[in-house]
């Protein structure tokens, strides 16, 4: 049986008053799908042309509807400008909350004051003022208002989506799940939650559940850049292109200017038009997990372990980025140690200097314990995570198993650009990255 959809133009139009008791139809609305959208930007155009011959005290109604049609389409400069325009708790309310979407916190709790002392739900007002503050790192002063406010913790989504927020900000994570899961079982369409259940999944590499959490968030608007970005990343890993081309194109839609939308929404169309055969993947695979077969692994005499040890050739994929004169130039290393070597390639089919035919030159590093500072070293041995990577950088170092600084910069741009989703947008995120701490990758 086909679902009767809410008429919104009888809500938004035909109705002259809008009051806080519609905004749950409005959203049960939204949630009926695509043509209830698309409805409701066409109720913003005819909205728009009633403002233009409307009196004051009409105008200051349609600029209350207009913002809060904008709000739902994600829209929150525009939504912010009409709101600004109206007057009443409800417009302070949503004030708030367009402001808080945009990271202007100090205006948000202006705004949620506002909509308190004009006559809004206080407890409602309360839990948003305690969702700003955390945001701006005060937990304390959120703690002290979700506790004055705990007899709600049995019925209200936002009380516990505001106590997960404050748990995942003190690494609380399994609490914070706990808190998250709540809010949505209370209110399935609370985007929130369901946005930090997809988050918590994807850190984690639950993918499938990620997606899930983060599909059901493209179902109640309005629609966060982070819900588009992340799935869209999900998706790539997945090999879901054209519903990753369809997340940045959405973004890119949105937000024109947004470069990092630009060059993503490019990478996954290029990725949708690129060959692949699986017999190709799978012999590559192998290949890869051969070239990171470590030196260690081999019977090797003393010279030639203690050799290839002080020129940190520590992989058979290292002995194929250097050509037999640079080993035999050596302090030791000679014709008997290269024969051994030789016999060593030959069992896994490779051949010293195999990759200089392809550009892939290695490059002597020096090791970090011999000649790097104990400041130097602490710096090394930091983890990645310190750099605060985007999720698509992110998966890249793990499915390179790159885990601290010094690992990451004793890569090459080449050795990065092979990783599966690692573009030119993930690659000068990371040089950016490093930059900033006076590192650069090798060969840079």
């Amino acid at each position: 049986m086909t679902e009767t959809l809410i008429d919104l133009r009888s809500l938004l139009v035909e109705r002259e008053e809008f009051e806080g008791s519609m905004v749950s139809k409005l959203r049960e609305g939204l949630a009926q799908g695509g043509p209830q959208v698309r409805a409701l930007k066409e109720i913003n155009d005819t909205l728009a042309k009633k403002l233009t011959t409307a009196q004051p005290a009409q105008a200051k109604k349609l600029h209350l509807k207009l913002g809060v049609v904008h709000f739902y389409l994600g829209h929150m400069p525009q939504a912010i400008e009409q709101l600004k325009l109206s007057d009443g708790p409800l417009a302070a309310f949503f004030l708030g909350r367009a402001h808080a979407q945009r990271g202007e916190y100090d205006e948000a709790l202006k705004s949620f004051e506002k909509a308190e002392k004009s006559g809004y739900a206080a407890q409602q007002v309360q839990l948003q003022k305690a969702g700003v503050l955390r945001l701006q790192k005060n937990i304390g002063e959120a703690k002290t208002i979700l506790a004055k406010l705990k007899d709600m913790a049995a019925h209200n989504a936002e009380y516990h989506f505001q106590e997960g927020g404050i748990a995942e900000a003190e690494g609380d994570t399994p609490r914070a799940a706990k808190s998250f899961e709540r809010a949505a079982e209370l209110d399935p369409a609370h985007t929130g939650a369901l946005f930090r259940l997809g988050f918590l999944n994807d850190l984690v590499g639950n993918d499938l559940d990620a997606i899930g959490y983060y599909e059901k968030c493209l179902k109640h608007p309005p629609v966060g850049k982070g819900v588009l970005y992340n799935l869209g990343v999900l998706y790539e890993d997945n090999g879901q292109f054209d519903k990753a081309t369809d997340c940045y194109r959405r973004l890119h839609k949105a937000d024109p200017t947004d470069e990092r939308a630009k060059l993503f929404l490019k990478d996954s169309e290029n990725s949708m038009t690129m060959y692949y055969s699986p017999e190709d993947e799978q012999v590559s695979v192998q290949f890869r997990q051969v070239m990171e077969v470590p030196i260690t692994d081999f019977e090797l005499s003393v010279r030639s372990r203690n050799c290839l040890k002080r020129m940190n050739i520590r992989t058979l994929g290292d002995l194929t980025r250097v050509s037999e004169q640079q080993l035999l130039s050596s302090k030791n290393f000679g014709e008997t140690s290269l024969e051994e070597i030789k016999i060593i390639m030959n069992q896994k089919s490779l051949r010293i200097g195999q990759s200089l035919d392809q550009g892939q030159q290695y490059e002597f590093r020096t090791r970090p314990q011999s000649n790097l500072s104990p400041e130097e070293q602490a710096m090394m041995g930091k983890s990645v995570s310190e750099l605060n990577l985007s999720v698509r950088a992110r998966k890249c170092m793990n499915r390179l198993n790159i885990t601290t600084i010094g690992e990451l910069v004793s890569r090459s741009q080449d050795e990065l650009m092979e990783a599966k989703n690692f573009g030119v947008t993930s690659l000068t995120e990371v040089k950016e990255k490093l930059t900033g701490m006076n590192l650069k990758l090798r060969g840079d």
